[in-house]
């Protein structure tokens, strides 16, 4: 009997439709699954094994410092997928709980693990929106790209967050920034061209033809992130849109120098219990 993923069916097509949690969380199962090791053989070397970097531009929390100091705290990452953020927190001396969804991405993790010296994550794998933990058990709560992009519901899962979260604590997430709804996912001149609406909601959804979705994503608009944090009981302390870094002329996906110089491709929120 095989071990390894059963791949997701091949989609058929693509749509704009609404799709529930749990289809969603159906298809990102599969879908990350499927794709865990050939995803860390492509970027693992950018991402390194032990760094958060909040984005494709390859900015790092060395860099942007927007956790504050982690010494003695718990640390909650959702969506960790190897689990290089946790490391670098661990790393940081923090005690860190790294969730993912795809059992494929921790098991990455773990082999990444058995290679390497120093502080390492525990490791749950569970629905980043529905978190089997306590209420008021982190003092942080961290993703980067993960999660939100991935779930219809983007107030309840600031609001699952936030009730795990410890009175003084903090969460940081980022996303792709809303703007790059409107472009082709092309790193080229070609993606630099608005091809769709940024306020049209209906999530972007990969399916087979009786309608199995593959792959989706969610998409709201900088002020529809905005009042999810609000409306999950948070302030919003900082915004971030990182620009591309100078001189950096890699690619990754849609990412690149020629379009990251012009427009941001990634939003991070940085939010507080109010």
């Amino acid at each position: 009997m095989s071990l390894l993923p059963t791949p997701p069916p091949s989609p058929d097509r693509v749509s704009r439709r609404p799709v529930g949690h749990g289809d969603s969380v159906r298809a990102g199962r599969s879908w990350w699954d499927a794709e865990a090791d050939d995803y860390y053989d492509e970027h693992g070397g950018f991402l390194g094994d032990d760094a958060l970097v909040w984005g494709p531009e390859g900015w790092t929390e060395d860099d942007l410092h927007v956790l504050g100091d982690l010494r003695g705290l718990d640390v909650l990452e959702v969506g960790a997928g190897a689990a290089q953020g946790g490391r670098w927190c661990a790393g940081q001396g923090a005690r860190v709980v790294a969730t993912d969804l795809s059992g494929g991405m921790l098991r990455v993790a773990r082999r990444i693990d058995t290679r390497r010296e120093g502080a390492v994550p525990a490791y749950v794998q569970c629905d980043g929106a529905r978190l089997p933990f306590a209420t008021d058990s982190f003092d942080r709560v961290v993703t980067a790209h993960g999660v939100l992009a991935f779930v219809p519901d983007a107030e309840g899962a600031l609001q699952e967050w936030a009730r795990v979260l410890r009175p003084g604590g903090r969460i940081a997430f980022s996303l792709p920034h809303p703007v790059r709804w409107t472009l082709p996912d092309v790193p080229g001149e070609e993606g630099l061209v608005v091809t769709h609406s940024y306020f049209d909601r209906r999530p972007y959804v990969e399916e087979t033809s009786d309608g199995t979705v593959t792959y989706s994503e969610h998409h709201r608009t900088l002020g529809d992130l905005v009042r999810a944090v609000t409306g999950a009981g948070l302030s919003l302390v900082d915004l971030v849109e990182p620009e591309w870094p100078a001189g950096s002329d890699h690619v990754w996906g849609g990412w690149s120098r020629l379009r990251g110089e012009l427009v941001p491709g990634t939003a991070i929120l940085v939010c507080e219990p109010r």
